[in-house]
């Protein structure tokens, strides 16, 4: 059974910058999209970049986040991360890291195609 285990949540003024780690157990990377999404309270699910393990220069973000945050990989830690930069008080939310089988190589950030999910981390920003 797939097990991903966020970590690297905190609280943090606007302007700072935070790194999230997603440990994947029982998960083979490879033809396989890990990602980050986030929920805020009263708020839908967003996907916030994904990428393809099998090609790492595929990434995916929504349209005009890709500056401020970056998707990456570890294969031999079985680990994705999150920097983010320039944090603002819209980015407070629940972390969530996410897994799914990549579909010809893409990956996308649509909540619904991903199969499994960690429980979350938490990230507060301040202004």
């Amino acid at each position: 059974q797939v097990q991903l285990m966020e970590s690297g949540g905190a609280s943090v003024q606007g302007g700072g910058s935070l790194r999230l780690s997603c440990v994947a157990y029982e998960f083979t990377f490879g033809r396989n999209c890990l990602g980050w999404f986030r929920q805020a309270p009263g708020k839908e699910r967003e996907g916030v970049a994904s990428i393809y393990l099998d090609r790492p220069f595929y990434t995916f973000y929504p349209e005009g986040r890709q500056g401020r945050f970056t998707i990456s990989h570890d294969d031999a830690k079985n680990t994705v991360y999150l920097q983010m930069n320039g944090l603002k008080p819209e980015d407070t939310a629940m972390y969530y890291c996410a897994a799914r089988p990549a579909s010809a190589g893409f990956c996308g950030l649509r909540s619904a195609d991903f199969e499994f999910w960690g429980r979350g981390t938490q990230v507060t920003v301040s202004s």
